[in-house]
């Protein structure tokens, strides 16, 4: 899909990954790119510095909860009416890493709600409409821990990989009707979300993000953002800015055991 004339809701926008990606739609002459987040006065921030850049005209914040259904409603029809319809959505809010089995119910509704259910809650407003039309993009920011785990954090590792095969499973059904799926599947970005785990008190939060940290480069959003929108320019499903994810997939693919054994000694150094 080309993304020049196109109308898109990038969430989670308020910096890293959602704001570089808003910033890149209109480097590349998206008609409008609404923005939305949890924090109203960060999103607001980013508004004005890229209305300043390419025009109030093409750039709109609003505050919302990504996970909720009325907000999606909402952004959906603010878009429409700025705008025009949606021809793309980005789903890129997401909640970090937590515990693992002392995990409460709380942390675990927590995680599937944002980094699943925000994406099931939007594809069933937006994809009946892009079929009916033949034409629509879903862009889902996932992890590398969807593809293989998290140290630590069983909450991360199970919602990311349940994005991962919500993305998989709407491609698969509805990739013959017009609608295009990707999945952002990336390792270390120099973000807010993999700064605060290093800084966390709990030292299984710790431990996961320097198992980030010690798994390859740290990009920045800017060059994760860079491969989104060459991936929609290629309408390619997985996206992945750290090629040696894909290397570790493969050899978990080959000798799951092996890869088990091979992730338990690596825990050990990172504890």
């Amino acid at each position: 899909m080309q993304i020049n004339g196109r109308v898109a809701i990038v969430t989670g926008a308020a910096g890293g990954i959602g704001a570089a990606i808003a910033q890149r739609l209109l480097e590349r002459d998206a008609r409008g790119v609404l923005l939305t987040d949890l924090d109203g006065g960060r999103l607001d921030a980013t508004v004005k510095r890229l209305a300043g850049a390419h025009g109030d005209e093409r750039v709109f914040g609003e505050a919302a909860d990504a996970a909720s259904t009325a907000d999606l409603e909402r952004l959906i029809a603010v878009a429409d009416e700025r705008f025009g319809p949606v021809d793309l959505y980005f789903a890129n809010a997401g909640v970090g890493g937590g515990p693992g089995l002392d995990a409460s119910e709380a942390e675990w509704n927590r995680a599937l709600d944002v980094n699943v259910m925000a994406h099931v809650r939007a594809a069933k407003l937006l994809v009946p409409g892009w079929v009916e039309r033949g034409s629509g993009y879903f862009f889902s920011t996932a992890s590398a821990a969807g593809l293989l785990t998290q140290i630590g954090s069983a909450t991360y590792a199970v919602s990311k990989h349940g994005a991962v095969a919500f993305a998989e499973w709407l491609s698969v059904t509805y990739g013959n009707e017009g609608v295009r799926v990707s999945c952002l599947c990336p390792q270390g970005v120099e973000t807010e979300l993999l700064r605060a785990g290093t800084r966390s008190d709990d030292p299984v939060e710790r431990a996961a993000a320097q198992a980030v940290l010690d798994a390859g480069e740290v990009l920045s959003p800017l060059d994760v953002a860079d491969r989104v929108t060459e991936a929609i320019g290629d309408e390619r499903f997985l996206v992945l800015p750290h090629p040696q994810v894909l290397d570790f997939f493969r050899h978990k693919g080959s000798d799951y055991d092996r890869w088990l054994r091979g992730m338990r000694r690596y825990q050990e150094t990172v504890r």
